[in-house]
């Protein structure tokens, strides 16, 4: 049993711990001067940001779906440093607001509706809070872009709609309408082009279509998809460009200061300094990776058995969308696996408890924190706590498996490849199994790759010092508890 940290994994370590301050100090700089306070009478959780002395117009700026006013911080912080008084908010059943989102998500007059009286209601309170008497121009991302178009029609405002699907346009309104889509979504850009083209037929991508007081124009940013398309900064750039055309204003050249790069140097130094710390752990013996046999029948049998019995089975149990479908299939696929694995006589060495509640708190206190405060919501707040101990049932034996097939790390690239594809296809064999009720499985993909990517990693360099229990516990509450802080609340 060996501790301590070698000269590589201490420098590491220091290096990692300079990038993460020069990433926070560069980010928190770009707020320094920007007030942000909590909009009073606005229908939902609301910030309100402004320079002091600010006097330009509020601009309400709306998330997509499963996502939060920290996702839209980049144009948000944009908008404030050019003199704008931007507003973002969580949408229903996102981020910090605790009401769910209600109404069919089939019919306009549904979720749409209600999501639509929302935004006009946060438009409201901030025209009242910064005295502004005109129109308010609303700023929507995704989902949310379909919302602030609804929501501005008639009012007369510039609207900007970012990563675009409305059925909502035609050729005369809105009447101002600024629509920027990623070089990387292909159907959108095509969506985009639509709807310029409805104004100009012979207008292409980067032109500005007019027709009488009609005003449109489709712009792309080079290099991103559906959510770097956020923090671009052609994003940032033409947002303020067609705010300013619209209002007389001249934004200052330094206003557009991009936080996607330091957001990842930020996150990436933390999971770097992560492996730096794991090597504090003692050394454990652990038992050696499982036969490829074993490991590819444990993992392909649960994701084509659970889905036909669990899409069965009633939902409507939790108030977040497929979150009791997804407790149920993840407790039902890693509690096969675990009986799998036992009843072949393998057993997975001892738990390190130390080790568990260290990489938890690591991954939710450090991690989780910085991301929730810079590009996502991840606190589960009031009503998901109980959702959070309810997909805990589900999370904790889906990875305590995982993590036991995977040989906390040590089995081959290739059987940790087929559990991550063969979890994947289950999951896909339910959505179509029953598309209407879990289509909003996709939700979890970024979720996915995203726990993969970094919460696995650090997890791997736990077991390989430790063994696969302690990271299958850690990691199975830091899933529960992402997938809680996450997901959209939603009314039976």
């Amino acid at each position: 049993m060996d501790r301590g940290l070698s000269s590589r994994r201490m420098w590491t370590g220091l290096a990692a711990l300079a990038l993460i301050v020069l990433a926070a100090v560069r980010l928190e700089s770009l707020r320094w001067e920007v007030e942000r306070v909590a909009l009073e009478g606005a229908p939902a959780p609301a910030t309100l940001y402004r320079l002091p002395g600010a006097d330009g117009p509020p601009v309400v700026v709306a998330h997509g779906f499963a996502g939060s006013r920290q996702l839209m911080e980049a144009i948000s912080l944009a908008l404030a440093r050019a003199g704008y008084r931007p507003v973002a908010y969580d949408l229903q059943g996102h981020g910090r607001n605790a009401r769910p989102m209600g109404g069919d998500v089939t019919r306009i007059d549904g979720t749409t509706q209600r999501l639509v009286e929302e935004a006009r209601g946060v438009a409201r309170a901030a025209a009242e809070a910064t005295g502004w008497t005109g129109p308010v121009p609303l700023v929507g991302h995704s989902m949310a872009s379909d919302v602030v178009i609804r929501a501005g029609l008639g009012a007369g405002a510039p609207l900007i709609a970012i990563s675009m699907y409305s059925e909502a346009l035609t050729a005369e309104t809105p009447a101002r309408l600024l629509i920027v889509t990623g070089a990387w979504e292909p159907h959108l850009r095509a969506a985009a082009l639509e709807a310029l083209r409805l104004v100009d037929p012979a207008a292409d991508e980067g032109d500005t279509a007019a027709a009488g007081e009609v005003l449109r124009r489709a712009a792309v940013a080079p290099w991103v998809e559906h959510v770097g398309v956020l923090y671009s900064p052609t994003t940032l750039r033409e947002t303020l460009d067609w705010l300013d055309t619209a209002y007389g204003r001249q934004s200052p050249g330094g206003a557009v200061a991009a936080t996607g790069g330091w957001i990842a140097l930020l996150l990436g130094g933390i999971t770097a300094l992560g492996w730096s710390l794991a090597g504090l752990l003692p050394r454990r013996p652990a038992p050696p990776p499982l036969p490829g046999r074993v490991v590819i029948a444990a993992a392909v049998l649960p994701a084509l058995t659970v889905p036909p019995v669990a899409t069965a089975l009633p939902g409507g149990l939790l108030p977040v969308l497929v979150a009791d479908y997804l407790a149920l299939h993840l407790a039902l696929v890693g509690g096969l696996q675990l009986a799998l694995l036992w009843a072949l006589g393998h057993r997975p060495g001892r738990l390190d408890p130390w080790a568990a509640a260290a990489l938890a708190v690591y991954g939710i206190a450090v991690f989780g924190l910085a991301l929730d405060r810079y590009a996502a919501s991840f606190v589960p707040t009031g009503p998901r706590l109980p959702i959070l101990a309810a997909l805990a049932a589900g999370c904790v034996p889906f990875m305590l498996a995982d993590a036991w097939l995977g040989a906390g790390g040590r089995a081959p690239l290739w059987q940790r490849a087929v559990l991550r594809l063969a979890a994947l296809a289950g999951l896909a064999l339910a959505v179509a199994l029953d598309p209407e009720r879990l289509m909003f499985l996709a939700v979890i993909l970024p979720v996915a790759v995203l726990f993969y990517l970094v919460y696995g990693l650090m997890g791997r360099w736990v077991g390989l010092r430790v063994g696969p229990l302690a990271p299958g516990l850690a990691l199975g509450v830091v899933l529960a508890w992402a997938l809680a802080a996450s997901f959209p609340l939603f009314e039976s």
